[in-house]
């Protein structure tokens, strides 16, 4: 067995604990956490008690000088990751942060640009992409692509509305010291506040959704149209599939139904993902097939392992940092994100200037 990688937190708020630190610190076989950097000490001793954590500092500086870490999990907010990211890089520190790469373009062109000069590797966490249902349909998507003997690719619908995110997840630690301010990221030079305020809403909310896009595309794509009221948007892939994009037909108080829905001529792979934070649950899959050429028509569902997408996430993380896998998504491949993102802003202020 490989060694067992040092990890070091940089950030161990409520996302930290919930998405991130209570999955590393589980896969003893593979890792151990040793350090943490969180700038408020009653939290960090907290932590640093509760997961066993030896070494704790009050920042990242002082975590990238003092402790030899194999790599980094730092989940801060997106807006915080120019001013911490590229230390890290700069250090030469494998690092997984949470989604997006960061707010603007610009921003994400430059720690990319870091990341490549120094080799360093930066995984972006979209942790959907690391649900066992995700993994399973991808090698479906792909196995259909490469025989046709469903048909072509046509169609990709994703629906998300709002809903119950947390999914009965545990509370985090907690103390009653004041959050750290931030130097938050200014938005485009060219935008207006209010149009850096959108860009930030659509990025926190459905950024997941526009990665995913491109992942099952296997390609590029750009925007068509945005309707008036942001509840839909449209676009097409460099190969002339058509995606879309539900944001918010409804509203759930006590479910979350996110679905995927690839099409095919004859047969599709829709996928039914948890709650974010749900605790070990996968999602669901349905296949079914529809060509009479090849069989007799069938819908089923794979039987899934009861894994979490974070918790696969880390293991994919953990292998990637080990060289036994690609990363699930770089910070070069996230930076197109942002592009969509900025492109669906500037789209639905030139079309709906009164909005």
């Amino acid at each position: 067995m490989s060694k067992k990688l040092r990890i070091g937190f940089v950030g161990v708020g409520g996302m930290g604990q919930m998405a991130h630190l209570s999955n590393y610190a589980v896969l003893k076989d593979e890792c151990e956490v040793v350090a943490i950097a969180e700038p408020r000490k009653q939290m960090a001793q907290l932590v640093a008690s509760r997961y066993g954590v030896p070494e704790v500092f009050s920042s990242h500086l002082e975590l990238l000088e003092h402790s030899a870490v194999d790599a980094i999990v730092a989940p801060q907010p997106f807006r915080n990751h120019p001013h911490v990211i590229p230390d890290i890089l700069l250090a030469g520190i494998p690092v997984l942060t949470e989604k997006p790469l960061c707010l603007t373009v610009r921003e994400g062109s430059h720690m990319v640009q870091i990341g490549e000069k120094h080799g360093s590797l930066h995984v972006i966490g979209y942790h959907k992409r690391s649900d066992p249902a995700v993994e399973y349909a991808k090698r479906v998507i792909e196995e259909w692509k490469e025989s046709g003997s469903y048909g072509d690719l046509q169609y990709i619908r994703i629906t998300m509305p709002p809903g119950d995110w947390v999914g009965g997840a545990d509370q985090p630690l907690s103390s009653e010291e004041p959050y750290p301010s931030l130097q938050l990221e200014p938005g485009p030079d060219s935008y207006t506040d209010k149009m850096t305020q959108m860009l930030d809403s659509f990025v926190n909310y459905y950024i997941h959704q526009v990665n995913m896009f491109r992942h099952l595309l296997g390609e590029n794509y750009r925007l068509t149209f945005g309707d008036r009221r942001g509840i839909v948007l449209n676009g097409e892939s460099d190969s002339g599939i058509t995606v879309t994009l539900e944001m918010a037909p409804y509203h759930t108080s006590h479910e979350w139904e996110e679905q995927i829905l690839v099409g095919f001529r004859h047969g599709y792979v829709r996928i039914d993902l948890p709650a974010p934070l749900a605790r070990q649950r996968a999602g669901k899959v349905t296949i079914k097939k529809d060509n009479a050429t090849v069989g007799e028509a069938l819908t089923y569902e794979p039987i899934l392992p009861n894994v979490s997408a974070m918790r696969n996430q880390a293991r994919n993380f953990l292998a990637a940092v080990r060289g036994d896998r690609s990363a699930p998504c770089t910070a070069k491949e996230a930076l197109q994100d942002l592009i969509f993102a900025q492109s669906y802003v500037d789209y639905m202020t030139r079309n709906y200037p009164d909005q």
